[in-house]
């Protein structure tokens, strides 16, 4: 098996009135295509963009608390979050300058900066650090009947959102277990949020959803069904052979979501907070440093918080660390 150094894992807290009021307070963000932020080569004092993910995962109501964070202790810095279909979506928006902070998780940041796969060319972009590990949830209720990947052979399965992470996992680990992503199931390019309220209303099966530790939509699902997790950690070696060590395995522990009696082994991969190689290098450092020295306050937005940590962020193969956030990081190890 792959190893990886995996941060602690997230503390489970109720979410409660800081999440609503992360959310409320991003929802400025909205959903269009482009960005207001700060434009290319962006300079200490100006506006920012962040692309995020939907809002039914964990980047969105995360990245609004970064985004809140950064704004008030940034001088003149304004961070507005950008709601999309998450990772390839927003390494493009980095490359065309209409977003200059990004979320994304590991696989696609290492096609992105490679130019491997989903793009032709290597892309402009740089790590502010590994925030946080997303876990695969291959998730269904009990009533389908379906339990291992196989199973969805023939069946109604939302591979996520197009343009996402999620789409380019879940496409990886069926064809890992045998299946063609594309003739054996009838694919529906839903989020996860439309994906839960598909697989409630009959409409889908299964969904494939690679987040942090609770996923707000998940919990949704295993508060109204008998939520079933389908395991894939088994496919997780033949992925970084192939793909990249950005794959590792780990559990989704008993008690994340209701009813979930018992650990879920999961094929995992990190979380990469991603700026464009010529920002500012103060303001990647002051970004940086914001981010990690004030956990405390983003806990209080999301769990997947208790993940940050100064001491291993910077250690990302794949993709080149910023020179103002390795110097914060060189400053604190």
């Amino acid at each position: 098996m792959t190893s990886s150094p995996i941060p602690a894992r997230p503390t489970r807290r109720l979410l409660g009135t800081a999440l609503a009021t992360a959310l409320l307070l991003t929802a400025c963000g909205g959903g269009e295509s482009g960005g207001s932020g700060g434009g290319e080569g962006a300079q200490a004092g100006g506006p920012l963009t962040f692309a995020t993910g939907g809002t039914g995962g964990v980047y969105y109501p995360y990245g609004g608390g970064i985004a809140n964070l950064l704004s008030s202790e940034l001088e003149g810095t304004t961070v507005t979050v950008q709601e999309t279909n998450a990772s390839v979506d927003n390494m493009q928006l980095l490359a065309s300058g209409q977003a200059q902070l990004a979320f994304g998780l590991g696989d696609v940041v290492s096609d992105a900066a490679n130019g491997e796969n989903t793009f032709t060319e290597a892309l402009p972009l740089c790590s502010l650090g590994n925030i946080y590990n997303n876990f695969t949830h291959v998730f269904t209720t009990a009533a389908t009947g379906i339990t291992s990947i196989e199973d969805l052979r023939g069946k109604r399965v939302s591979p996520g959102a197009v343009g996402s992470a999620s789409e380019v996992t879940a496409d990886r680990i069926m064809q890992a277990a045998g299946l063609d992503p594309q003739a054996d199931i009838e694919r529906a390019q839903l989020g996860v949020a439309e994906t839960v309220a598909a697989i409630q209303d009959g409409t889908v099966d299964a969904g494939f959803w690679s987040g942090g530790l609770p996923t707000g939509a998940i919990v949704e699902l295993a508060n109204n069904a008998d939520l079933v997790l389908i395991p894939t950690a088994e496919y997780t070696d033949a992925m970084a052979e192939q793909y990249g060590d950005y794959y590792f395995a780990d559990e989704i522990p008993a008690n994340t979501y209701e009813g979930q009696t018992e650990a879920s082994p999961q094929v995992v991969s990190p979380n990469i907070l991603v700026a464009r190689t010529d920002m500012d290098e103060q303001l990647q450092q002051d970004i940086t440093r914001t981010i990690f020295e004030n956990k405390e306050q983003l806990l209080t937005v999301h769990p997947a918080a208790e993940e940050l940590d100064p001491a291993t962020a910077g250690e990302v193969a794949f993709i080149e660390t910023c020179p103002g956030a390795q110097a914060y990081f060189d400053s604190v190890g």
